[in-house]
């Protein structure tokens, strides 16, 4: 993955160009929020590409102790790093598509609440692995926290379908929309039924452009951090040929 970062770079900024015009040009206008819809498919796609690099950092952690190859502690740390950026990408969009539609920047929903803590929670992730300065120490205590961590991403998700929630289920069948106290303000209404297609094709491809951006910035993450520990053990190398 590594040697073709410049074909995933370039693949990555086509797809996010292509996305940007599909958004402001070919998804229709919704009847009620209007534009400020439009903020849908970002808000909805980062979510989804941040909850996929936690599930990759999970399985890195898993397989990490499972062999102790450096590889998937690096993938695993590059993956909550990312998947951080994304995350706060999703609630800064949601924030901000939510005013207008709720008259509120933020509201403590249960939905809202498991995201913070789980923001938080992988926050903590870095304070954990700052704090233990034996590398190998430090990727075995870290891969355990990041399989435990995932479960806040579970909870969160499922929140809005058992609680009463504001939050509307943007992914689901009619039935699970239902359940929801707030699925009405949040809801997508359309003209027409092509309209509705437009939605549905527009947001597949917010879910396919942000993989590949988390891809290509998981290969540009994933090189800078090898070149980085390789640095680290030339100097080392270089110190203690000096001292000797």
């Amino acid at each position: 993955m590594v040697r073709y970062t410049n074909t995933l770079n370039l693949i990555a900024a086509v797809g996010l160009l292509s996305l940007l015009g599909m958004i402001f040009l070919f998804a229709p206008t919704e009847m009620t929020m209007g534009n400020v819809h439009r903020l849908l498919y970002f808000h909805v796609g980062t979510a989804w590409a941040a909850a996929l690099t936690f599930f990759v950092a999970l399985v890195c952690g898993f397989l990490y102790l499972r062999s102790r190859n450096e590889k998937w502690d690096i993938i695993s740390l590059s993956s909550v790093e990312i998947g951080l950026v994304l995350f706060t990408m999703t609630i800064a969009a949601g924030s901000i598509w939510g005013y207008p539609v709720w008259g509120t920047w933020w509201i403590w929903s249960p939905r809202l609440i498991g995201v913070t803590v789980t923001w938080l929670v992988y926050v903590a992730y870095f304070m954990l692995r700052s704090a233990i300065p034996n590398r190998e120490q430090q990727a075995r205590f870290a891969a355990v926290y990041v399989m435990l961590a995932f479960v806040t991403v579970i909870v969160t998700y499922l929140s809005v379908r058992f609680l009463r929630d504001i939050h509307p289920i943007v992914v689901g069948g009619a039935t699970e929309a239902v359940s929801s106290a707030g699925a009405a303000q949040g809801e997508s209404e359309f003209v027409s039924g092509s309209e509705s297609i437009r939605m549905i094709v527009t947001l597949n491809y917010s879910f396919l452009v942000f993989t590949l951006i988390y891809i290509a910035w998981l290969a540009n993450r994933y090189r800078l951090e090898i070149l980085s520990r390789t640095a680290e053990q030339l100097k080392a190398r270089t110190i203690t040929r000096l001292q000797g």
